[in-house]
């Protein structure tokens, strides 16, 4: 058992039975990922290909607390920094990119959403490109929070470790709310196009909501696997990459719209209408 599934086992040890698959993490990666934490709760993501040393930056919104760490890694040759990439175009995820390009040594290519600021490819749904020689990616659109949202899966071809970045679709316990989409949108991005990546795969999203995200799932959902994740968020100050798809789909409300007492909560029984008052609810939520 590796250092993070020993620590969950000690964080649940209360509980008879584990709500959260394994994580079966490789003990070497050839796929690096390092969390940079901006203004109070967002997340931008390096992530490295540990042989050819290529690199992209995920929704590097805040180049002050970004570039820092940018120049550092290129001066001490660990990184070849390839693109930008973005999730959407909001400015707390794609508004540092007109910094960053000025800053940067070359021009990078932006792969993003079509209303990202500078950007320069928009993937296909579904379609893939690779970093260096080893982490393959995919990229999955998911509009609803905006119409432009993209969702990055990826996979070190190696070791089969999987993750995905989500952005403001997809949070642990939660997702983003509905600015230029709907229910049936979200439905599909959550319970459609995200539960069918794989029960392994861990995600990283564009924010820390968790601590908020699981006191709105408890008032829905009084289940073993919320309590166990409003234990864990109560312990541990930043989530991302510590839950899996296999995870959201026992502890986050929006992707359990079978369970009897969500439709109870809501009043409804069709998924949709399910998503579309879990929303208004928790956009009412105190």
């Amino acid at each position: 058992m590796n250092a993070f599934n020993a620590a969950r086992r000690v964080i649940f040890q209360s509980h008879k039975k584990s709500f959260f698959p394994v994580v079966n993490t490789p003990t070497y990666r050839k796929m690096h990922i390092r969390s940079i934490p901006m203004w109070s709760d967002n997340y931008a993501y390096l992530v490295v290909d540990d042989k050819s040393k290529d690199a992209v930056i995920i929704d590097p919104a805040n180049p002050p607390e970004v570039l820092p760490v940018l120049e550092e890694a290129i001066a001490n040759k660990e990184i070849n920094l390839t693109s930008i990439v973005n999730t959407h175009h909001h400015r707390d995820h794609a508004g540092g990119n007109e910094a960053l390009l000025s800053k940067l040594p070359s021009k990078l290519p932006i792969i993003g959403g079509r209303d990202c600021a500078h950007v320069t490819k928009t993937p296909a749904h579904n379609e893939t490109f690779t970093i260096g020689e080893n982490i393959k990616v995919k990229a999955l659109h998911t509009p609803c929070h905006t119409q432009d949202s993209i969702c990055y899966l990826m996979e070190d071809k190696e070791t089969g470790d999987k993750v995905i970045f989500t952005g403001d679709t997809l949070f642990i316990g939660g997702c983003g709310r509905f600015f230029e989409g709907t229910g049936e949108e979200m439905h599909k991005a959550l319970n459609v196009v995200l539960a069918g990546v794989g029960d392994d795969v861990r995600v990283y999203p564009g924010h820390e909501y968790t601590k908020s995200n699981v006191k709105f799932g408890v008032s829905v959902l009084q289940s073993e696997a919320v309590r166990a994740l409003e234990a864990f968020a109560d312990d541990c100050k930043e989530t991302q990459g510590k839950f899996t798809i296999g995870d959201e789909k026992q502890h986050n409300v929006f992707m359990r719209p079978q369970d009897p007492a969500i439709q109870k909560a809501t009043g409804e029984t069709d998924p949709i209408a399910i998503m579309t008052k879990l929303r208004e609810m928790k956009n009412n939520f105190k």
